[in-house]
């Protein structure tokens, strides 16, 4: 220590002796004069100091340093004390742990040699004491990483081990993030190898920048800015939250765009307005539909995931996917993009192979409007949920909605149900009891469901190629009289439901079951139980005409056999792609301005012409009514004139292919 500091923590300064008595007012002895600096500093518990402002530079104790730091260290970590345990104590250590004890505060002539050394050890306390932070945020990451592990597990992360516990806590229709993302299901199926290949998982340095959970966006996508879409809450009742979506002034205006350029019939008008509008959903559903005709089902699933993306974006922060207690009115036509982009994204997955996410996005959809079902998703989720081998979930929401629902009245429940029991009674790892009671429930619903439904058996098999025995084939009840003497909508129903599950009938111990119910069946029709006279009863009662989500929902579904028996006066109206079927009861927010009518009195041929250019006038632009006599003649010069540059227009477009030429004298090659 220098001899600057010595004097300070005696109490003196350069060029200064000590106090006198007299200054002090004090007649003390010498000894006593001499002690009093140093006295009334251990009173104070800081070093003596005549001059008090002399107390801005000086340095702190280092004494009270130490031991302020002992204890935050001790505070901190336990580990930390047993590691300074284990070290043994040194000399120096000894004789520093006696200056703070105040032992040694009478001799000043040691403090150089014990200061010297807790000065060394305060470096290398601050050192343990940044370590010792540094393992504490370790250990706070680590105590939040496995809260969030438990949060997970409460909400069902570990449905496969305890399936029987945790999916009777949870809502029916409760959402799971990670089951939204088709590439953990795939890797569950191929392994992650397989899927990502040698590219990285994910790239910081890529510009999106905001976290999604319906889909992931791409670095080929253009860089997403503000639509003009905006999402409010209109109003909660009884915990349940009404969202809706709302479009500003400048989407109303790109909305009416895309009205005109689908009017048009010419899909390059759309192209040219997503040019200008990329996010524009209307247009991306519409353009999708289109690719997907041509067969470009990469890029069609490509633009229904850019509208998915799109409307997320523009989410409440209120508004949640996996709550369930959120709502979006069909009515709206603002909100109806985003049910249909929904259910596209879902058809996509279930194409693709990934029916767990896909049934996800299915109970996503029916959880924003359960009570009306828009889109008819309950026709749906029971396949999907045969593909998934989710039984249980299928079990359990035939028994929660049956009595409120009649979930048995669809063909589609009434057939799923008792095959996903069935499914249940073949697997190990349930007791003797639960295998016997799911075989026992299998087979009552599934004659429940032949009695009710005969009309679905004979095709069933003919989709399975399978032949019935000749009891079946020429009894009465399951011919073709039952199909033919059912109502058209209960005709649409086994057909949908026959096109797009026969393949999880072909199973041979599905069949096997299937033939011993049937004759079971027959027994019970030959013996004129009650029950089959109940049952037609209400198959003529019911399904007198299909409600408008039931034909939305096979419209979108494309199955063809359930496309053909739809009704007239639904395949005679135009039904656009982003907007099938609307609802009767709409709740129209905007209108479009009114456009001026093409006239009336168009000729045979003027029409023939504009179903081939839909953009071609023959008369012109309209005329008013004083001028109608007057320009005749030359609005039928212009007419004219009109006609000939359409009809060069379309033969130049015309192109012939020219025959291949034998007499070709370089020839082509050899093609073997």
């Amino acid at each position: 220590m220098s001899r600057r500091a010595l004097r300070r923590l005696r109490g003196e300064q350069r060029g200064q002796e000590e106090p006198g008595l007299g200054e002090l007012g004090l007649d003390p002895g010498p000894e006593r004069g001499r002690e009093w600096p140093q006295a009334a500093a251990k009173a104070r518990g800081r070093p003596g100091v005549s001059n008090r402002f002399e107390l801005i530079t000086s340095e702190e104790p280092e004494d009270d340093l130490l031991s302020k730091e002992e204890r935050a260290d001790a505070r901190l970590k336990e580990h930390d004390v047993a590691e300074g345990s284990n070290e043994e104590p040194t000399p120096e250590d000894a004789e520093g742990s006696g200056q703070r004890d105040g032992k040694g505060a009478n001799q000043p002539d040691q403090m150089p040699v014990l200061n010297n050394k807790p000065r060394k050890k305060k470096k290398k306390r601050k050192t343990k004491k940044t370590s010792a932070g540094e393992t504490l945020e370790d250990n706070d990451l680590e105590d939040i990483d496995s809260l969030l592990e438990k949060i997970e597990d409460t909400n069902g992360l570990s449905q496969e081990t305890q399936s029987g516990i945790i999916a009777d806590s949870r809502p029916l229709l409760y959402i799971e993030h990670r089951n939204l993302n088709p590439e953990n299901e795939l890797k569950r199926y191929f392994g992650a190898r397989a899927v990502l290949g040698d590219q990285r998982p994910r790239q910081r340095q890529r510009q999106y920048v905001r976290s999604t959970w319906l889909t992931a966006p791409k670095n080929t996508w253009p860089r997403y800015s503000k639509t003009g879409i905006a999402m409010q809450l209109v109003e909660t009742r009884r915990g349940v939250q009404y969202f809706t979506f709302e479009h500003h002034r400048e989407y109303q205006q790109v909305q009416f765009k895309f009205l005109d350029a689908v009017e048009s019939m010419d899909p390059n008008n759309i192209v040219l307005l997503l040019q200008m509008n990329p996010y524009h959903v209307d247009s991306l559903l519409q353009l999708s539909d289109v690719c997907r005709m041509q067969e470009d089902q990469e890029m069609a699933r490509d633009l229904v995931e850019r509208a998915l993306y799109s409307l997320e974006c523009t989410f409440h922060p209120v508004f949640s996917l996996t709550s369930g207690s959120c709502r979006l009115d069909y009515r709206r036509p603002e909100n109806r993009a985003f049910f249909l982009a929904l259910f596209k994204h879902l058809m996509f997955l279930e194409k693709r192979g990934c029916p767990r996410t896909a049934l996800e996005f299915c109970k996503l959809i029916l959880s924003l409007d359960p009570e009306n079902d828009p889109l008819c998703v309950l026709l749906l989720i029971d396949f999907l949920s045969l593909r998934a081998r989710e039984y249980t979930f299928l079990t359990r929401m035939f028994q929660e909605w049956e009595g409120h629902r009649n979930l048995s009245q669809l063909p589609n429940f009434a057939f799923s149900v008792p095959l996903a029991y069935f499914f249940l009674s073949q697997q190990e790892e349930h007791s003797e009891l639960e295998l016997s009671q799911a075989r026992e429930r299998a087979a009552r619903l599934i004659q429940l469901a032949l009695i009710m439904f005969p009309s679905v058996l004979m095709p069933l098999l003919d989709h399975c190629s399978v032949q019935p025995d000749g009891r079946v084939a020429s009894h009465s009840f399951f011919g073709l009289n039952a199909q033919i003497s059912q109502p058209p909508a209960l005709n649409q129903l086994t057909s949908l439901y026959v096109g797009r599950t026969h393949s999880l009938w072909k199973d041979p111990a599905v069949m096997a079951w299937l033939e011993t119910n049937v004759h079971e069946v027959l027994r019970m029709v030959d013996a004129r139980d009650p029950l089959v006279e109940e049952c037609e009863h209400k198959r003529k009662m019911r399904y007198q005409s299909a409600p408008r989500n039931i034909y939305r929902h096979v419209i979108l579904s494309e199955m063809k056999e359930a496309t053909a028996a739809l009704p007239l006066e639904v395949t005679s109206q135009p039904v656009m792609g982003f907007d099938p079927l609307p609802p009767l009861d709409s709740i129209i927010s905007y209108t479009r301005p009114e456009r001026t009518n093409h006239p009336s009195n168009e000729s045979t041929l003027s029409l023939f012409f504009r179903s081939l250019l839909p953009n071609f006038n023959l008369q012109g632009d309209i005329r008013h009514d004083g001028d109608e006599e007057v320009g005749a003649g030359q609005d039928l010069n212009q007419g004219v004139n009109r006609l000939m540059a359409a009809m060069r227009d379309m033969l130049a477009n015309i192109q012939f292919q020219e025959p291949p030429r034998d007499d070709n004298p370089e020839g082509d090659g050899d093609w073997d």
